[in-house]
């Protein structure tokens, strides 16, 4: 919503059979047994110590880019309250910050001659994009595109630094296309045109020599998906990964010789898993087949190592693969979420060095950079502020437990505050995952560790419908949104509820954009299970949502829900906003006015239902932002509502808090 077996036709698949049959992924521990669920007793956590300022001060590190010699990182990051670009040198140091804007920035692109840095930038969370150029050396800035009514994202530069690829799409279509900007004769020519409405094109490649793009093309239902390569010159492109049936292939990066891909495919068999597709032979060499998801990165500047990320059940590692020996070895990171970074290539220009970005559950996401030939890593920057302490945060337990109908095990993430007792008194709060194709990760989330912190059980099922768990089991909710996902999280209820800590009349239901659906679905269709609701940038009614959303949007719920009229009961069904007498739980809700995957209407039509019926409901709408609030005073503002408004109606046990702390 808001992103069985392998048959081979034209394709001739190449698998390493014995590494293949041999490989296998250390799994974490997961609880089963809710009993089994306890508190850990630590005498020096300081309780309600954690205030929402504190921790939404904590810095947000996003995407990154290597400068060209190597010595520079240019990174976005909210140190200001913004996202704005800041650089720091690759050996460590104070960060300076380079752009300054009122408008969020993303995905920055160092120039390979060095002199500009392209990112994208758009007017208060409205997602319409602009290329922008940033000079590293002076701070100049210039937009580049300049078109209020199209948005153009993701910018790649050629090797000669002369030409830039980006994704293209104008408001009133669904279809993004591939352009290329000739940046000395500030000539514009498309890549791609006419792509149907249901497909979209994204993530162009640039060949070292700069005579071709690799990008790939997904269909709108996210079940399909294929990999072209396109002549710069002559703007045809060519099919590289012809299938029958619903696969996916992902192209992640190019061979310095141009000769193969790096891709990501559930091809080989129904999980996620990375390959090598020769471009002239069409032929894929499997480097993986595991079942977890297994994502593509990029190829060492030698090309003979490619990078590669697992994620298993939730946490992610970063391995470094060996083409020549067939040997994976995992970085030496901390447990959870490790991603290579980097911007075009997570390697710096001489292959020394890798740049990457950890986020573990007690610790915000930053940059880090690890020495291949020492095999240290170094820290770049810190988001941790005074007075935050990691050993006040709560590490999750993984636990499985099973879905209502038996079909599948579902898995989840069980936050425990220290010293809670066992006693049936405490609250909770089940946290839901936007997407749906999404997943809960074993990372820092600044609201949780506020709950847990306060004496808040938090529970964060990956309902069916999440990614990383294979075909089979994210395809699950397919034209059943809002029904056996809903009843996953139902089922986490019913588990929690056996670990002996919690008043089952103490149970809250929040989320964001999917997550904040299933939340309307969950106070609407089992009233009874909720003591309080917070559906952020919800959506409640599948018929406005689909007329008043983004035209890509609009295609992907059409391919996962069918077409209105004929599925108009499952629509009806499924719409919250139907069923709204039902509700018992005072809610929260809280959206943006420009957002333009869940518009602010679908929450006023609850907010104007509720008080029509003389029910409970706070509302907040922050005009100046988009799908999710992108300034810090807005963060702070809306989880400081949320807090005081669940501390009002769920109070934890023992709360010596009041509602202002």
């Amino acid at each position: 919503m808001r992103s069985v077996g392998f048959i081979a036709v034209a394709i001739v698949v190449g698998v390493f059979a014995a590494e293949a049959s041999a490989q296998r992924l250390p799994e974490p521990q997961a609880i089963a047994d809710p009993k089994k669920v306890s508190s850990k007793p630590n005498a020096l956590v300081e309780a309600r110590s954690l205030t929402i300022e504190k921790l939404f001060m904590t810095r947000q590190v996003g995407r990154s880019t290597w400068s060209p010699d190597g010595k520079t990182v240019a990174f976005i990051s909210n140190m200001s309250g913004r996202n704005n670009i800041w650089l720091v040198s690759a050996d460590g140091g104070w960060p300076v910050q380079l752009t300054i804007s009122d408008q969020r920035q993303t995905a920055p692109a160092w120039s390979p001659d060095g002199k500009w840095i392209a990112y994208q930038s758009d007017y208060d969370g409205d997602e319409q994009w602009d290329i922008f150029l940033v000079s590293p050396k002076t701070g100049k800035v210039v937009n580049l595109t300049q078109t209020r009514d199209i948005a153009e994202s993701n910018p790649k530069w050629s090797s000669d630094g002369r030409f830039l690829a980006y994704e293209v799409k104008p408001k009133a279509s669904a279809a993004y296309e591939i352009d290329v900007y000739d940046t000395v004769l500030r000539e514009l020519k498309h890549i791609t045109t006419n792509t149907p409405q249901d497909k979209g094109n994204s993530n162009p490649i640039w060949s070292k020599d700069g005579k071709y793009i690799v990008y790939t093309q997904d269909q709108a239902k996210g079940t399909d998906s294929n990999i072209y390569i396109a002549a710069v010159e002559t703007g045809k492109s060519t099919l590289l990964t012809p299938h029958t049936g619903e696969q996916r292939f992902s192209a992640d990066d190019i061979s310095p010789d141009g000769q193969r891909v790096l891709l990501t495919s559930n091809g080989a068999n129904g999980y996620e898993n990375i390959g090598l597709l020769d471009v002239a032979s069409k032929k894929i060499q499997w480097l993986s087949q595991y079942r977890w998801e297994i994502r593509g990165r990029t190829f060492s500047p030698d090309g003979k190592y490619v990078t590669f990320t697992a994620n298993v059940d939730g946490n992610e590692d970063i391995y470094v693969h060996d083409l020549a020996s067939g040997k994976a070895t995992a970085l030496p990171t901390s447990k959870g979420l490790n991603e290579p970074a980097g911007g075009r290539s997570a390697f710096s220009a001489d292959g020394q060095r890798l740049l990457y970005y950890h986020n573990g559950p007690t610790e915000p996401g930053d940059l880090w950079v690890y020495d291949l030939g020492t095999g240290k890593s170094q820290q770049l920057t810190h988001s941790l502020v005074g007075g935050v302490r990691s050993e006040d945060m709560v590490e999750p337990y993984l636990v499985h437990y099973p879905s209502r109908d038996g079909k599948w095990t579902i898995s989840a993430f069980l936050y425990v505050p220290y010293n809670m007792a066992r006693n049936g008194q405490n609250a909770a709060i089940v946290y839901i995952h936007g997407g749906p194709a999404g997943q809960t990760m074993n990372s820092f989330n600044r609201f949780i560790q506020f709950a847990v912190n306060q004496g808040y059980m938090v529970l964060a099922p990956n309902y069916r419908g999440s990614t990383g768990y294979g075909k089979e089991f994210e395809q699950a909710n397919l034209f059943d949104m809002g029904g056996g996902d809903l009843q996953d999280v139902l089922a986490g209820v019913d588990w929690i509820k056996q670990t002996g800590h919690l008043d089952p009349k103490k149970i809250a239901v929040m989320g964001a954009s999917y997550g904040g659906y299933l939340s309307m679905m969950a106070v609407t269709k089992a009233p009874e299970v909720w003591a309080a609701g917070v559906p952020i940038v919800p959506f409640v009614n599948w018929f406005t949502e689909i007329q008043n959303e983004d035209p890509e949007l609009r295609e992907s719920d059409l391919a996962t829900m069918g077409d209105p009229a004929k599925n108009k009961a499952l629509y009806e069904e499924r719409s919250p906003i139907n069923f709204v007498d039902q509700i018992k739980a005072p809610l929260m809700l809280l959206a943006g006015g420009h957002d333009p995957r869940c518009p602010k209407s679908e929450a006023q039509q609850v907010v104007d239902a509720i008080k029509k019926r003389g029910g409970t409901v706070d509302f907040k709408v922050y005009e100046n932002e988009g799908h999710g609030f992108a300034r810090v005073e807005n963060q702070i503002d809306a989880y400081k509502r949320v807090a005081d408004f669940l501390l009002a109606h769920v109070v934890p046990a023992d709360c010596a808090c009041t509602v202002s702390e």
